[in-house]
C-alpha cells in the first residue's frame, strides 16, 4: 500500500503534505512543535500498521505512537526499578524463588509470560509486525500494569526485605524483564539495548542481541488461567463501584474500602473461598499464602464473601451496590472497619490494640520492621512532624 498523510489523502509537494521520516527522528528548527521522536518511535509506528494496504502518518499519528512508546518504556523502568537487591538463579548468593514454590499468581503471570513470547516469535516469523507490536503493548498495559504490577505493589514495598513473598514476586519480574527486552529488540532495538545496559545484576551476555530468542521463558505453562480471569473480572466490577464512592468522598484510595460480594454460582464461590485470607493482617498468613488473596488483588482493606444479596445489601448503601453485573454475583462496597495503618496503609481492627513496639501499624508491618533491623543492623526510627505554630 501507499503511505498517505493522517487525513488519508496522497503526499505531494503541492499540498505540502510530505511528512519527512529525518523530521520525525530528528525535530525540526522548533522542538516544541516538531520535537525529536527517535529512531525508535518511527520504527514502532512502522511496526504498528498493516502494510497490506494504505497506510496513514502525520503529526497526530506520530504523537499516539510516542504515547504507547511511553508505556513500554515506563513499564520497563519500573521493573528494573524493583530488582536493585535481586541476584537471579545462577548467580552468587541467589535470592531466586524455584517455580514448584511460587505462589499461584506468579505462575499465572509466567504463564502469560510465556504465551506473550509465542505470539510475538511467530508474528515475526510471519512478518505480521502489527500483531506483535499490539501483543506487546497489551502485555505491558493490561497483563502487568493494570493487574501483576499494580497487585505486586504491596508485596514489593511492604514486604520485609527477604520475605518470600516479594522474592518470588522480584523472581517473576526478573523473568518479565528479560522476555520483554527481548521481544522487542526486533522492534525497539535502543530501547531494548538501553534496558539490557541497566539490568542491575550480573547480565549473561554483555548485549540484548547476544544469546538469541529466550526459549526458556517460553517453556512456562499456562496455570490457573480460569481462577484469575475470574478475580480480574470481579477486581473490574469491584472497581466500577469504587469509582461511585469515590465520586461521593465516601472513600479515596480503594484500600479505604470494603466489599462484600455474594456469588451465586457454587463453583465460583469455591474458588473464591480459597483466596479469602484472614480477616487481620498477620506474618506469617494463616488462611492463604499471604499473595493468593482477593484483599491483595483486589486492593481493598476487607473483602467479604457473603451468602446472600440481601447481606449485601444490608451491609452497604444502595447506592454502592451493584445489580446489572454480566457475571451475576452481587458486589457492595462501604468504607472499610478499623484504624489505617500508616505503613502499609490498609485499615485493620487489630492496629493500636496490640502490644507491639509501633502501634501505630500492623502487626504485619511491624515483623517487616524487625526483620530489616536484623538483616541491616540498622535501627528504625519514625520520623514524626514536629507542630508548627503559624503567626
Amino acid at each position: 500500500g501507499f503511505v498517505l498523510d493522517e487525513k488519508g489523502y496522497k503526499m505531494s509537494k503541492s499540498l505540502g503534505n510530505v511528512v519527512d521520516p529525518l523530521m520525525v527522528i530528528n525535530g525540526g528548527n522548533n522542538q516544541k512543535l516538531e520535537p525529536a521522536y527517535g529512531a525508535d518511535v518511527l520504527r514502532l509506528w512502522v511496526a504498528s500498521v498493516d502494510y497490506s494496504g494504505d497506510v496513514c502518518i502525520g503529526k497526530n499519528i506520530i504523537k499516539q505512537t510516542f504515547e504507547s512508546y511511553r508505556k513500554l518504556r515506563n513499564t520497563a523502568r519500573y521493573l528494573i526499578g524493583n530488582l536493585a537487591d535481586f541476584k537471579p538463579e545462577g548467580t552468587e548468593g541467589s535470592n531466586a524463588i524455584d517455580y514448584e514454590s511460587l505462589p499461584s499468581l506468579d505462575k499465572w503471570m509466567l504463564g502469560r509470560l510465556s504465551a506473550v513470547l509465542k505470539d510475538v516469535d511467530s508474528a515475526v516469523d510471519d512478518f505480521q509486525f502489527n500483531r506483535a507490536s499490539q501483543e506487546l503493548l497489551r502485555f505491558a498495559s493490561s497483563d502487568l500494569s493494570n493487574f501483576y504490577l499494580d497487585v505486586a505493589k504491596d508485596r514489593l514495598y511492604i514486604s520485609g526485605i527477604n520475605d518470600p513473598r516479594r522474592r518470588s514476586c522480584q523472581t517473576v519480574i526478573h523473568a518479565c524483564l528479560e522476555g520483554f527486552a527481548k521481544a522487542i529488540s526486533p522492534i525497539l532495538p535502543h530501547m531494548a539495548e538501553d534496558i539490557w545496559q541497566n539490568l542491575p545484576y550480573d547480565k549473561s551476555t554483555e548485549s540484548v542481541f547476544e544469546g538469541g530468542w529466550p526459549k526458556e521463558l517460553m517453556s512456562f505453562p499456562e496455570h490457573d488461567a480460569e481462577q484469575w480471569s475470574m478475580v480480574r473480572a470481579l477486581r473490574d466490577d469491584v472497581n466500577k463501584m469504587l469509582e461511585l464512592a469515590r465520586s461521593d468522598k465516601l472513600v479515596g484510595a480503594s484500600l479505604d474500602a470494603a466489599a462484600y460480594v455474594y456469588v451465586p454460582d457454587e463453583e465460583t464461590r469455591a474458588v473464591l473461598d480459597k483466596l479469602d485470607g484472614d480477616r487481620n493482617l498477620i506474618t506469617p498468613p494463616q488462611k492463604t499464602n499471604g499473595v493468593d488473596e482477593l484483599r491483595t488483588t483486589l486492593m481493598l482493606s476487607q473483602v467479604n464473601l457473603v451468602n446472600s444479596a440481601d447481606e449485601v445489601a444490608d451491609a452497604c448503601d444502595e447506592k454502592y451496590v451493584s445489580k446489572d453485573s454480566p457475571n451475576g454475583w452481587v458486589i457492595g462496597v462501604k468504607k472499610a472497619e478499623g484504624k489505617k495503618c500508616d505503613r502499609c496503609w490498609f485499615y485493620d481492627d487489630s492496629v493500636g490494640n496490640h502490644d507491639l513496639e509501633y502501634d501505630g501499624i500492623c502487626q504485619r508491618c511491624n515483623e517487616a520492621i524487625s526483620s530489616w533491623e536484623e538483616e541491616t543492623g540498622n535501627k528504625f526510627v519514625l520520623e514524626t512532624q514536629e507542630e508548627t505554630t503559624v503567626v
